[in-house]
Formats: structure tokens, C-alpha cells, sequence
């Protein structure tokens, strides 16, 4: 089979290796793909918004099946674009990606149909939603409503900050015309637990729970990031949460989503909130995570190109998704700088890493004699899985400390929180 993988960061990676371990599987592209994923992957310089052009290249290469990864492609189309070349493609259509390509879509979708959310009040106007703000309660929540590279969230400790970050986005252009529009919404508290479910639109099956680490520095302070780091299973979510979770959550988006014209097939990220009253959706992804598809995948048994054409046949419930009964921990090795501005192009030393640990690549590239040097903000996803987390979280580390480049970053309490059972 010839496969094609839309995206080029560290998900990515994890997603072709694991498709790599499916006999049947001859040739894998991917669209841009980056110098590690080149190891795996056959890669060209397409970009993963390009829909004209990867379409293209599907027909010209004779594709078998085709996995978009990435959320921008997945919201343009890219999937409708390749089922009407009769392409089998894992992921959702642009209709059912629009549950997290518009913020004030999902969060009216849980509102009609009792999912369990923030409460929360939309706007498209600056100046409404600042006559909000003065009456509103703090911290508060401010959402962009499109896409925003996972960086589209703020916390507002008070009025005068909610205000600024309001008119940054909406008048000031902070994310585009992803900002023009924003949720503003109650702030929850709790533990934040994340769970990848591939669903067919009828079936939903839960992978290994997760916890991600989005701020840049310990401690959870500095700027939002994609994510510095995930551990997997999230000790926090029992199999009680898990089974109120599949019953006013996972089940009942599914529904809402096919009773709505928007079947949704793929994998269904949901961010949650463990609260005093009961698990909420913080929000929904359309696509794995990037961290967390690097930490839950490892630890898959199943084959997940058949898991894939599962979900793609709706005949998901046909089989059994196995785990491993292990722990991982990711962390994400960053550019000095990043989530703001940071070098790029600089040599990376691996020392005995990739013996040690999965060594998955975000934002790499190869110098003319086949060195790797860095190209993004998040750099590498160092993956380690044991017996317990605490093992997990010991290998991760020393093999990301044999990793070094000129003003490398990474947290030093990935799974920390996690260990302390808070």
C-alpha cells in the first residue's frame, strides 16, 4: 500500500511510525514532512494548506489511503477533496472539522445538547464584548474562534487585562481572522486531562488518557505553548471518570455531531476538566494532539493503519483497541525563546538519545551534509515508556539530556504534578 500523511511535526512522526509497523505498507509520503520524518517517509515540499496541490500530488502517486493530520488542512477541506478522487482518508470532512476550527460553534453544540461546559458568551463585536467584561467575573477565560496554533487561549486576571487581550484579537489582529470573533467564558478549576478517541461516527473508542504541560516554563507559568511535555495514562482519570466521561461526554458529542449533518470520523481530541462538579469539555480537538499523539501512541497494540480503515469503513466496532498496560512521558525540547522569537538553523548533538528513548522531530531540518538543525519553536519529543510513570518520567529526562543545541529549552517537572496526585 502507498500511504499519505498530511502534516510535518512531531504528531506526525509518531503517527508514520506507527504505520510503518503494518506489513502491507510500502511507501509512505508525507506533505511537508522534516528531517525526521525523512528517515521514515518520503517527504516533499508541499505545504499541509496547499489542498490544490496535495490533491495533485494523490492522484499522480496512486495513494491506497491517506491520513490528514493537521487541523488548518482537515478545516479547508483536504479530506472532502480526496474521497471525491475515491482516496480512504483518516480523518473528519471540513463540516465535522469545523468542531474545533470555530470555538463558537462547539461551545453551542454542547449548549444545545447538555455536554457539560464552561458557561460562556460569544461576540463579534469588540466593543460588546467589553461592556461584558465590566460586568464580569475574574479570572475569566477569552477564546479566539479559530485556529490559532494552540495559542489562541487567555486567562484574564482582571477587567483591564481581559480588555487589552479583546482588542488585540479582535481589533488589533493578534490571530488573524481567527481572532475577529471570541468566546469569553467562566474560568473552571481543576486537573486538565486529555483523551485522543478514534470514533467512526457511531462507535467512539478512548485511547490512553493523557496530561499536557502548555506553559513554557515550570511550575505551569510563562506563555501558552503547543505544549511542553505529556505523560500517559493521566493518573487522575479513574475508570469511574472514564465511564461518566464515555456517558455525558463522549457518546452524546458523537450523537450531537450526526444528528447535527456533521458525522464526525477521525480521532476526537477532548480536553477536560475534572471539577468539583464533575467533568466539563474545556474543548475539542479534531486531529491527535501534538504532544500527546507522541505519548498515547507508543503504547497502541492494535495496528493503527487497521484501526485507521476502521474508522474510515464505520466498522469500528468490530474491533478490539488494545494498550499496553505501561506509562510514557514526552518531553518537548524547545528553541531558547519559543513561544516568541527564537533562532533557527542550529547544529543539534543527540548524543545516545535515540538508543535511549523514541526521539520524535517537530521542527528539524537537514544541512547539505546531512546534519540536523533545528527549524521550529518546539524542536524534538523525547518519548520514554516503562513500567510506572515515575521510570518513564527518569528515562525521558536522561535521554533528553543527552540532546543539545545553542539555547535548547525544556521544562524540568513534566509529570511531576501527575507523580504528587494533584
Amino acid at each position: 500500500m502507498n500511504l499519505l500523511v498530511v502534516g510535518g511535526g512531531g504528531r506526525e512522526h509518531a503517527i508514520i511510525r506507527a504505520l510503518k509497523m503494518n506489513s502491507c505498507v510500502e511507501t509512505i509520503y508525507a506533505l511537508p514532512g522534516n528531517a525526521g520524518i525523512s528517515k521514515l517517509a518520503e517527504c516533499f515540499p508541499i505545504p499541509a494548506t496547499d489542498i490544490d496541490g496535495i490533491v495533485d500530488f494523490a492522484s499522480s502517486h496512486k495513494i491506497d489511503f491517506a491520513v490528514v493530520a493537521q487541523d488548518d488542512p482537515l478545516a479547508l477541506g483536504a479530506v472532502d477533496r480526496l474521497h471525491a478522487l475515491g482516496i480512504p482518508c483518516f480523518g473528519p470532512d471540513a463540516k465535522a472539522a469545523e468542531i474545533e476550527a470555530s470555538k463558537i460553534f462547539s461551545k453551542k453544540l454542547m449548549k444545545k445538547y447538555g455536554i457539560p461546559t464552561a458557561a460562556f458568551e460569544t461576540f463579534s463585536s469588540a466593543e460588546d464584548a467589553v461592556s461584558y467584561l465590566k460586568t464580569a467575573s475574574y479570572p475569566i477565560v477569552i477564546k479566539a474562534d479559530g485556529l490559532a496554533l494552540g495559542k489562541g487561549v487567555v486567562i484574564a486576571e482582571s477587567y483591564e487585562d481581559a480588555e487589552k487581550e479583546v482588542r488585540e484579537m479582535m481589533e488589533g489582529g493578534k490571530f488573524g481572522k481567527s481572532g475577529k470573533s471570541v468566546v469569553i467564558e467562566e474560568f473552571l478549576t481543576g486537573p486538565e486531562v486529555s483523551v485522543l478517541s478514534f470514533t467512526d461516527g457511531h462507535t467512539v473508542c478512548p485511547m490512553v488518557s493523557s496530561m499536557d504541560h502548555k506553559r513554557a516554563n515550570d511550575f505551569d507559568e510563562g506563555l501558552n505553548t503547543g505544549g511542553m511535555g505529556v505523560i500517559a495514562p493521566n493518573p487522575l482519570y479513574t475508570p469511574e471518570i472514564a465511564e461518566r466521561c464515555m456517558r455525558e461526554i463522549f457518546l452524546p458529542t458523537i450523537n450531537a455531531m450526526r444528528s447535527e449533518g456533521r458525522p464526525f470520523k477521525g480521532c476526537l481530541y477532548f480536553g477536560l476538566m475534572l471539577t468539583k462538579n464533575g467533568p466539563k469539555v474545556i474543548e475539542y480537538n479534531c486531529r491527535f494532539g501534538d504532544p500527546e499523539a507522541q505519548a498515547v501512541l507508543p503504547l497502541l497494540k492494535t495496528d493503527l493503519l487497521t484501526v485507521m480503515q476502521h474508522v474510515e469503513n464505520e466498522t469500528l466496532s468490530e474491533i478490539n483497541v488494545e494498550f499496553e498496560d505501561k506509562s510514557t512521558c514526552c518531553v518537548m525540547i524547545a528553541s531558547g525563546g519559543y513561544p516568541l522569537s527564537y533562532k533557527k538553523g542550529l547544529p543539534i548533538s543527540f548524543g545516545k538519545a535515540n538508543e535511549m528513548a523514541y526521539v520524535y522531530h517537530s521542527g528539524t531540518k537537514l544541512d547539505d551534509t546531512g546534519a540536523f538543525l533545528t527549524n521550529g519553536g518546539r524542536v524534538l519529543g523525547v518519548v520514554a515508556k516503562a513500567d510506572t510513570l515515575s521510570e518513564a518520567i527518569e528515562k525521558s529526562y536522561a535521554a533528553a539530556k543527552e540532546i543539545t543545541f545553542e539555547g535548547k529549552h525544556m521544562r524540568s517537572d513534566i509529570g511531576q504534578r501527575a507523580l504528587k496526585g494533584e
